[in-house]
């Protein structure tokens, strides 16, 4: 089952608020960890996770690498 959009935004500032500018490199860290599982699932979540932080950036948030 595919997380909530609200479930993603959540996790997304939890991991801006422990990586800062390292949260889009570490995130695709996970990505790449998640495809080499074959778990597809998780690695769209971390995908989603990505696409808000950039989101969160343009919209003046926190800046992130």
């Amino acid at each position: 089952m595919s997380a909530s959009d609200s479930d993603i935004y959540r996790r997304t500032n939890l991991w801006l608020e422990q990586h800062g500018d390292q949260a889009v490199p570490m995130a695709r860290e996970m990505v790449a960890a998640m495809q080499a599982k074959s778990d597809t699932v998780r690695a769209d979540e971390w995908l989603r996770i990505i696409v808000a932080i950039e989101e969160l950036r343009r919209r003046g948030g926190p800046s992130v690498a």
